[in-house]
């Protein structure tokens, strides 16, 4: 109960209630990130779910809404809203990574982002908070997917600000994954019809069942077209 009730207090405290790694667990398959992939968890409808119910294996879930790449505040990131403390060491052969978009919503507001978004990631996709955390999961065997985010539906929207620096960002994203045959990077800027509202939640921020079903279905045609993860680095 104390535990329930400390996970209703805050995001941070949200972020300890994740999927848990028993030791003799033979999940292969973790999913590290924020709401995009944590959004109708609750319900059983989240990307994580379908993720699930498309492959037929257990997929364990960690994913934190508001999570960012880069998180200076102190417990709260090592609970999960650092992205990267998602992690728990297992011998997983695909990790599910996202992320960066409340880097930039929320850590520059859309705008004088070219700071952050360096930060997270250079141009050429070498360097960043990104391609080391990358870099780490791929030393660990685990071959990585890294879906992008879903665009606007050709309506207006608080994150519409962020359309020419998050265009930006997913082509350094895409040029990660081509330095490593071990990372794909899963474009979802295709995946909404224009005028479309049926892939977003009302917040046309976040998907709708419907749309994390899709986004699930785009991750699941990667993992399931290779029955093992690329030889690490």
């Amino acid at each position: 109960m104390r535990l329930r009730l400390l996970c209703l207090i805050s995001l941070a405290f949200l972020a300890a209630c994740g999927e848990r790694v028993s030791p003799d667990s033979d999940a292969r398959i973790l999913m590290m990130g924020d709401s995009m992939l944590a959004t109708h968890r609750g319900t059983g409808q989240s990307v994580g779910d379908g993720l699930e119910d498309l492959l037929g294996e257990e997929v364990i879930d960690r994913s934190v809404p508001g999570a960012r790449m880069i998180y200076v505040f102190p417990l709260s990131g090592s609970a999960g809203m650092r992205i990267a403390a998602q992690y728990r060491v297992h011998p997983w052969d695909w990790v599910v990574l996202n992320g960066g978009g409340n880097d930039l919503l929320f850590g520059c507001a859309c705008a004088l982002c070219e700071t952050r978004l360096e930060r997270m990631i250079s141009e050429d996709g070498r360097t960043g908070v990104i391609p080391e955390l990358v870099a780490a999961l791929r030393a660990s065997g685990a071959s990585v997917v890294y879906p992008g985010y879903l665009r606007s539906p050709g309506r207006w929207s608080l994150i519409d600000g962020c359309r020419d620096i998050g265009d930006r960002f997913e082509r350094r994203l895409a040029r990660l994954a081509d330095h490593d045959p071990g990372v794909t990077h899963v474009s979802l800027s295709d995946l909404v019809p224009e005028g479309d509202r049926s892939y977003h939640g009302p917040d046309l921020i976040h998907p709708s069942p419907k749309g994390s079903r899709a986004i699930a279905e785009r991750i699941a045609s990667v993992i399931g077209a290779e029955t093992v993860a690329v030889p690490r680095p």
